[in-house]
């Protein structure tokens, strides 16, 4: 029965996208440097009081960026780690929360996976194929998106396609034993617009669990990734929104890091698939615009390990599946040029199951968790405020109702006020968050049904300030982040419970300059204090002090160089804080020649001193490599 809902909500969403009344996300709209992420609407980024940062696609190709973990290691607030190399499980801490407090999108769809254990999402496959920019909204965000963005959200937004139909091949080659294949058209007119990008990756890699602990077996990566947008524009005031993108991998893994974790049997593999159908409706000359629409995701893994002589009495069979479906409608009414209000509701389904099987010295083991269910319906109301051209702020509140631990409401308030005399930019924001407990924190053999969702508390207030000296914008912003009736783990129950409680706090730097018109500077350090209230010790592998540093320049109008540094501190491995990890400094080096207009040769240095570090205890990290491509336009 629940299953064809599922496939109902589906087809329904499809019907509507097809008459015309559902809506668009993101639409194209000339208004400058847009974003969407921070009040569900296209506001300019200037009026934004939200802490946010937009990762471009023309700063994704000058980096030479193939994942989107890679391409987000240098936003300020933002930590990213991998266990081992390539395909590793990798997790994202935005200003000190945990992975699941953050919410991933792509186009409007919620990838957050409703199967893993605290219901967030694995960096570790996805790839840059397609993507227009992505946009990082830090801090609590319930009040426009609910459960999950409990710590910030992280908006990945597609190439729609415009113009006349473009494509290219793109080959690559390098370090590791890697081949990368990847191509693409994109196009359109006043009625249909497309886009598509198909590509597949192969690394040897290196051992996850480090060959620095004598380990010697290297531990292969294989992606294929397609990533697709449709557009209809049936008319002026109507348009219909069609995303697709499907990831399969196969990752061949360790027994853990450090000494003797090497094990050529153990493989996991993985299957990804998001689609949503949406479209957008504009009456009464802009001044009411709907907005409906439905995602559905659904992600697999399987993790397999056989026998082999230096494991003969170890074996490994599970396997995870989850599936979620969302409806939403979204209304957007411009009562007057100071005033917008946005009033929404939507409801998401989410299932998961999961088959665990073992055998080692101690005997087999066995734990399977059925197929269970869980539906929240929100609805949310906020006001934008536009005075004077001067002053921006968003009042909202949201009320969500979950099918098992009942009903939770939640608020934000952000502004932001210019001084364009001075090239002046205050903001702040203050707002709550909750994040539902997972399906398998609920009905797992390690569940508990009485379990009530995380909360926080967050606040940030920033400057942002002009000069003319070679464009230059320097930023600072300080925030916190109380988190209260956490879910962790019990190990003298081995229940899940709402024990755990922790604060975060620090400061975010940021400056921007361009001395010439080909060359721009990007520099960011970020300062961050991590307590968990309940043991009085820092969070693991949040790093006190980060940096990055980013040089573009472009020369001679074919060509492109990038130079990019990041430093990352030290950082406690345990949660007992007796063990730290190194801080390391990592440089990256890209760049590009076009020989003609359709044919363009590129490489880069991953690594060029060939540091050795760790963003897991234990865990192997590739040295320097080096990778050349080219690429042929059409």
């Amino acid at each position: 029965m629940k299953r064809s809902r599922q496939k109902y909500a589906v087809v329904v969403g499809l019907v509507l996208a097809i008459s015309g009344s559902a809506l668009a996300e993101e639409k194209t709209a000339q208004l400058g440097e847009v974003v969407v992420t921070a009040t569900r609407d296209e506001v300019p980024i200037e009026q934004v009081g939200s802490s946010i940062t937009v990762v471009t696609a023309k700063e994704i190709e000058q980096q030479q960026k193939r994942t989107v973990a890679d391409a987000l290691r240098m936003v300020p607030g933002l930590d990213l780690v991998r266990t081992g190399s390539f395909g590793g499980t990798t997790a994202v801490f935005m200003r000190g929360a945990k992975s699941e407090h953050t919410l991933v999108l792509i186009d409007g769809i919620q990838m957050n996976d409703p199967s893993s254990a605290g219901g967030g999402y694995n960096f570790s496959n996805l790839t840059t194929d397609n993507i227009e920019r992505i946009e990082i909204l830090r801090g609590p965000q319930s009040t426009l998106y609910g459960s999950h963005a409990i710590g910030g959200v992280i908006n990945i937004i597609t190439k729609r396609g415009d113009g006349k139909l473009k494509g290219f091949l793109s080959a690559e080659g390098g370090s590791f034993a890697t081949a990368r294949e990847s191509a693409g058209i994109n196009g359109g007119n006043d009625l249909l617009q497309y886009s598509l990008n198909i590509s597949r990756l192969d690394t040897g890699g290196v051992s996850a669990a480090g060959e620095r602990y004598g380990n010697i077996e290297r531990d292969g990566y294989q992606n294929t990734a397609v990533a697709g947008r449709l557009g209809i524009t049936p008319t002026t005031n109507s348009e219909i929104d069609l995303t697709l993108r499907y990831d399969r991998s196969r990752t061949s893994v360790d027994n853990g890091g450090g000494a003797g974790n090497d094990d050529p049997n153990h493989i996991m593999k993985s299957d990804e698939l998001f689609f949503r159908s949406q479209g957008w409706l504009s009456l009464f000359n802009g001044l009411w615009e709907q907005k409906l629409g439905v995602s559905f995701a659904d992600i697999s893994w399987r993790d397999d390990n056989d026998r082999d002589s230096d494991h003969p009495n170890d074996m490994l069979r599970s396997s995870f599946h989850g599936q979620s479906v969302k409806l939403d409608w979204q209304h957007t009414l411009k009562l007057h040029k100071t005033t917008t209000l946005v009033v929404g509701a939507e409801t998401t389904e989410e299932n998961g199951k999961s088959d665990y099987y073992s055998e080692s010295i101690f005997g087999p083991y066995s734990s399977v968790w059925d197929e269970r269910f869980a539906r929240t319906t929100g609805v949310y109301l906020q006001d934008q405020l536009n005075l004077f051209d001067a002053w921006f702020s968003t009042m909202g509140v949201r009320v969500d109702d979950h099918s098992k631990f009942g009903t939770e409401a939640t608020y934000r308030f952000t502004t932001a006020y210019l001084i364009k005399q001075t090239d002046t930019r205050l903001k702040g924001s203050y707002g709550t968050g909750f994040k539902a407990p997972s399906l398998y924190q609920l009905y797992s053999s390690y569940g508990s049904p009485d379990l009530k969702p995380d909360k926080s508390i967050g606040w940030d207030l920033g400057l942002e300030q002009g000069l003319p000296f070679m464009k230059t914008t320097l930023g600072a912003t300080w925030f916190r982040n109380e988190y209260s009736q956490m879910i962790d783990f019990d190990m003298t129950t081995w229940k899940y419970t709402n024990v755990a409680k922790a604060h975060t706090h620090g400061l975010e730097l940021t400056a921007a300059l361009q001395p010439v018109d080909d060359l721009t500077l990007k520099a960011a350090y970020t300062y961050l204090e991590t307590r968990d209230d309940i043991s009085g010790k820092q969070l693991v592998r949040r790093p006190k002090h980060k940096a990055s540093f980013d040089i573009n320049y472009s020369f001679m109008k074919e060509a492109n160089l990038n130079l990019g540094l990041i430093y990352v501190g030290t950082r406690y491995a345990n949660t007992a804080n007796t063990q730290k990890m190194k801080d390391y400094l990592l440089v990256n080096l890209a760049g590009s020649y076009d020989i003609t207009k359709n044919l363009q040769v590129f490489g880069r240095v991953d690594n060029l001193f060939d540091r050795q570090y760790e963003e897991v205890a234990g865990y192997g990290t590739p040295g320097i490599g080096a990778y050349g491509g080219v690429k042929v336009s059409f």
